[in-house]
């Protein structure tokens, strides 16, 4: 495969997520090329209104690739889509699709693509949302047709900023909610940095471990056909290795 015909992942983020181009670039290298574009910067804003403004902005932000050639865009904004229910999110990553000519997904409706294929039902929500935004994570999963068996807050010292969770606040944090050793965990938000934490949760037990940004590589690799290459251990980079180990060997 030679770098002009490698595939093309269009990847969206807010203007200060830090965590999903790099971790979503590390998932679907090198079978596929990462380009992304940002949502405006929106001074003054509330969160919530910020959160507006990126769903009546998408199809312009999406529209602002012009013509690169990409195969698929992933938009690596979760507190948006929770805005919309389950079908409304599909409606408007649809209508996009539809006039871009590839697949568009939110990271939240990738996350649904990697719960159904793999058959899981009962989820442990890991949120660093205030709280407003984690209810309407845990309202939108439910009219998804997840069980929500708990849900576990992560605050960044004192306060809730998923771009601010450091490895030992997220470790620490769901360590001592004392989940069981097979529990589905799905940590929500784009923005946080997980990597190194999965490793530290995920060892000496048999969670699954899902996060967007795992779920938003799984659903570009699986949507475009393209494939990760095995590492020099012959294997997947391990957070896809362990789903796929889950899924029957399928990523």
């Amino acid at each position: 495969m030679t770098m002009h015909s490698t595939a093309r992942l269009g990847v969206v983020v807010p203007s200060g997520n830090a965590a999903a181009e790099p971790e979503i670039a590390r998932l679907t290298a090198p079978a596929m090329h990462l380009h992304t574009s940002r949502f405006p910067v929106l001074p003054g804003r509330t969160l919530r209104d910020r959160l507006d403004v990126y769903n009546e902005q998408l199809p312009d932000v999406i529209a602002g690739f012009g013509g690169l050639a990409l195969d698929a865009v992933v938009v690596a904004c979760s507190g948006s889509h929770y805005l919309l229910d389950p079908d409304g999110d599909r409606e408007l990553c649809d209508r996009i699709a539809r006039s871009a000519g590839y697949p568009v997904a939110s990271s939240t409706l990738a996350t649904l693509d990697t719960c159904t294929d793999l058959g899981l039902t009962d989820i442990v929500l890991v949120s660093p949302y205030e709280p407003w935004l984690t209810e309407l994570s845990a309202q939108y999963w439910q009219k998804a047709g997840l069980n929500i068996t708990r849900i576990v807050p992560v605050r960044a010292g004192e306060r809730f900023s998923p771009y601010d969770v450091t490895t030992d606040d997220l470790v620490r944090q769901v360590s001592a909610a004392e989940l069981a050793p097979d529990a589905t965990l799905l940590f929500t938000g784009t923005g946080m940095f997980t990597f190194e934490a999965l490793e530290r949760i995920g060892d000496g037990n048999d969670r699954t471990l899902l996060t967007s940004n795992i779920c938003s590589a799984r659903w570009a690799l699986k949507h475009t056909d393209a494939r990760v290459h095995a590492g020099p251990e012959g294997t997947l980079p391990r957070p896809l290795q362990r789903l796929a180990d889950r899924a029957g060997s399928r990523a």
